[in-house]
């Protein structure tokens, strides 16, 4: 029986996918499995016992993924999986930015007691006026799940479309409509865009990315959609730039006190994957991963381990280990198992960074006294026993 702890209120959908071999609960020091969606675990005491922890989301800053990979923990996330809800909304906010739907409503708001309003909104109507997007230039920083989808979209707007992603992966690419032109340099999007949106993970590269110097480069006018995270902008920066008319808009998902009520700006209360749909999304896929990992030692959509599938192990035992990204770690597996007499019938070995995982099938069920000896190994980090 696996024990599973929720850090934060998880989807009720997600969790009926839980099996007869899983129980929810409450103490985390008893849990095999975490899942969770904002909490911050930076703090948190990691315990012994603890296996995986699985991100119901994309973004992964709540959780220390370093710490969790030095103790053989497998963090999970959820990519994709609440990509129509943000795809939805930044439409949203490039139709607000576009037209002034926000202010012609306050105005109709501040006038409703007018029994001659029908006929004031003719005149005053021309105030909120705007563009359409049909014939706009987008630019899609990032092609990933939610990148993807934005581009496809804006494509049925009639928009014409520039995609960046020096990191574009095979799926991604299959999935992205032929008429987006994939450019090669972020600075073709920068000089042809009239809207520009971004869809990239927070990392030292990226941060800051929108700056005063990419500002400077970019279209008079065009308007900026920040669904990603907010640090990938410096959103003081873009302050300057609204004042000096060059950008027309900024759209943000993040308040804060930068941003919230300035002129320019459109800030949304972090909306983009606030549906029912996506949180029952996420949830879902987060859970189907943690039990794929914890019952046949899988791993799909890590963000600290490397993704491995050996699928159901039909031999007496399987055995995980997780250690240090050296050379002559698998020569010492072999030469232990060999050793015992003990036949290896498939294994598989992959690395990320300075982390590595490996998993083998042998033809005998796997003892603790294996682990205690395997874990003498150097380098290796933790030895789990997925079938016995």
């Amino acid at each position: 029986m696996f024990q599973v702890h929720c850090l934060n209120p998880i989807s009720k959908v997600g969790l009926s996918k839980l099996t007869g071999n899983y129980e929810l609960t409450d103490l985390v020091d008893e849990a095999d499995g975490i899942l969770v969606r904002s909490a911050s675990m930076h703090e948190m005491e990691l315990p012994e016992k603890l296996l995986a922890v699985a991100r119901a989301g994309a973004g992964v800053n709540n959780i220390p993924l370093d710490r969790c990979a030095e103790k053989g923990i497998v963090v999970f996330n959820t990519p994709g999986a609440n990509a129509n809800g943000v795809k939805e909304l930044v439409f949203a906010g490039m139709l607000l930015a576009a037209r002034d739907v926000v202010g012609g409503i306050e105005w109709v708001k501040s006038d409703a007691a007018d029994p001659n309003i029908a006929k004031a909104a003719e005149k005053e109507k021309k105030k909120f006026a705007g563009t359409e997007l049909e014939g706009k230039k987008l630019g899609v920083i990032g092609l990933g799940a939610i990148g993807a989808k934005v581009a496809n979209l804006a494509e049925q707007f009639g928009m014409e479309v520039y995609g960046y992603d020096p990191y574009l992966s095979i799926d991604a690419a299959w999935s992205l409509s032929r008429d987006v032109r994939h450019v090669l340099n972020v600075e073709d999007i920068y000089a042809n865009c009239d809207y520009i949106t971004i869809h990239v993970p927070l990392l030292d590269s990226t941060r800051g990315m929108i700056d005063e110097n990419a500002i400077s480069r970019m279209k008079d006018g065009v308007v900026l959609l920040n669904f990603a995270r907010d640090l990938l902008v410096k959103e003081e920066d873009v302050l300057k730039g609204i004042a000096a008319g060059k950008i027309r808009r900024y759209v943000s998902d993040f308040p804060n006190p930068t941003t919230a009520g300035a002129e320019g700006c459109i800030v949304i209360p972090h909306l983009g994957a606030s549906t029912e749909e996506s949180e029952d999304n996420c949830a879902k896929m987060a859970v189907r991963q943690i039990m794929n990992y914890l019952e046949n030692g899988n791993i799909i959509n890590s963000v600290n381990y490397p993704n491995c599938d050996m699928g159901v192990c039909t031999k007496a035992g399987r055995i995980a280990i997780f250690h240090k990204n050296i050379a002559n770690m698998i020569t010492q597996y072999t030469a232990y198992f060999g050793k015992n007499g003990i036949n290896i019938s498939d294994m598989t070995n992959k690395s990320r960074g300075e982390f590595a995982y490996t998993m083998l099938d042998v033809d005998a069920a796997p003892t603790q006294e294996m682990v205690r000896e395997l874990s003498a190994i150097d380098g290796v980090l933790r030895v789990r026993i997925v079938k016995a």
